[in-house]
């Protein structure tokens, strides 16, 4: 038997084993793992030359604006930039102009992803206060699942009413797909910013105080108590806080079937990096104190965190750059430099084995959002997505170098250890040696795996 692809000579990793060998890939699909000797003959065999070799990673949390708002960021950019970041599929956000809040809107974006994406996509569906009698026309279009913006953050989208979210919530149970929160509480906030803003604070850290973390609790702890009443899988996404993350990891002790997601700049940067940083570090939710940060990395250890993600939100220097914070909007890139910077502050420097890094950035978002083991695994039968990765590649990030379309970032002139060299999507090559080498787009609409 002779396949399309075998790389050879790579330490294979998966959350439950390592060992040396490789992947064979035959007609964009998984045939063989295993060491050398279990390999078959292959028309193209690439040498990996002892860096480990990943499932695909993922980065479930971006935002790259097509269509409608294409001069921040595209499917050709974005996806781009997720391949030089090791990354072979991402969900994908609604944001878009117009919202992704129909099936029709799932079905352009899917051509879209075709015509213009090196990686795989994932697209939620938006639940706004009109369009309950779309979620399962969305879902039979090939909806991963769905978001509700809780919270005031970029387009402006305002949430439904709580009346509405029961039914949505229960429309959402009928699918068997999962529904997810940006978690805070809208009236919250606002009240917290027209204080701020009346005492004159325009200061970075005016931003944070305007967002406490019972702004998350509250939505969390409201969106859990739906969920149990209605029977719908809920997901928290960019968990920013102790407090929340506390009563996610309870509510998983009584059996609520609730997810959540974290980003490095949670765990890894604080509220002292927004006072240096400014405008760049401005998020929704904001980075928090070193506690915060503290706590996140605990629960991404233990479990009470599931997975890694970057919520990627590129925006123009203009937008980004103005002294004062109500008028710097929030948001910054990281799909590329997500799997390096995690790497080399969870494993290199604090000792996460490299088993559970595979967990929570590649196979534990892949179970969250119902495409598991299609993506997230080296199963035979399943997609030939793989990562390379050097775990001794050291590195210096450079903004200017970037590949996305605009690119502010609080990682410019991080340094670091452990590098994606290689992406293969499908069994195509889209990345070697840091070279990008893809032969056009083709990027799939990732659909769920619903019993």
């Amino acid at each position: 038997m002779t396949v399309d692809l075998v790389v050879r000579n790579g330490v294979v990793v998966t959350p439950g084993a390592t060992f040396e060998g490789g992947v064979a890939i035959d007609e964009g699909i998984i045939v063989a793992v295993g060491a050398e000797s279990a390999l078959p003959d292959a028309e193209k065999s690439l040498d990996a030359g002892g860096s480990y070799i990943f499932p695909g990673l993922l980065d479930p949390h971006v935002h790259f604006r097509d269509p409608g708002m294409t001069y921040k960021e595209d499917f050709t950019t974005g996806s781009t930039a997720a391949v030089y970041g090791g990354i072979t599929s991402v969900l994908d956000m609604p944001n878009v102009k117009p919202i992704t809040d129909r099936p029709e809107q799932i079905l352009l974006r899917e051509e879209l992803i075709h015509q213009k994406s090196y990686v795989d996509v994932m697209l939620v569906g938006v639940v706004v206060q009109e369009n309950v009698e779309q979620i399962i026309p969305m879902a039979q279009a090939g909806a991963i699942g769905f978001k509700v913006f809780l919270g005031s953050t970029i387009g402006n989208i305002p949430a439904p009413d709580d009346g509405v979210l029961l039914d949505a919530l229960g429309c959402v149970a009928e699918t068997g797909l999962r529904i997810g929160f940006h978690a805070e509480n809208d009236q919250i906030l606002k009240h917290r910013v027209r204080q701020l803003q009346a005492m004159g604070r325009t200061d970075p850290i005016a931003h944070v105080e305007s967002r406490p973390a019972i702004c998350e609790a509250e939505s969390i702890q409201r969106m859990a108590l739906f969920a149990k009443y209605t029977g719908a899988k809920i997901h928290i996404y960019h968990l920013s806080s102790k407090d929340g993350m506390e009563m996610i990891g309870d509510y998983k002790k009584n059996g609520l079937d609730i997810t959540t997601e974290t980003g490095p700049h949670y765990m890894f940067l604080s509220e002292e990096d927004m006072e240096e940083m400014g405008p760049v570090l401005r998020m929704n939710p904001p980075v928090r104190s070193k506690e915060h940060g503290l706590a996140l990395w605990a629960g991404i250890n233990d479990g009470r965190v599931d997975f890694i993600a970057d919520d990627h939100s590129p925006h123009t220097e203009e937008e980004k750059m103005n002294p004062d914070i109500w008028k710097a909007i929030s948001g910054f890139v990281g799909v590329e430099t997500l799997m390096q910077v995690t790497y080399s502050e969870a494993v290199v420097k604090r000792g996460m084995s490299v088993n559970h890094f595979v967990k929570i950035c590649s196979e534990n978002g892949a179970r969250a959002w119902d495409c598991f083991p299609q993506k997230g695994s080296l199963e035979p039968g399943t997609d030939g997505d793989l990562t390379i990765f050097d775990p001794n590649r050291r590195w210096k990030i450079d903004r200017h170098q970037l590949h996305s379309k605009n690119r502010v970032t609080p990682w410019h002139l991080w340094e670091g250890q452990g590098l994606p060299v290689g992406t293969i999507v499908r069994g195509q090559v889209q990345m070697w040696d840091r070279e990008f080498v893809a032969n056009g787009p083709g990027g799939k609409l990732i659909r769920p795996i619903v019993a």
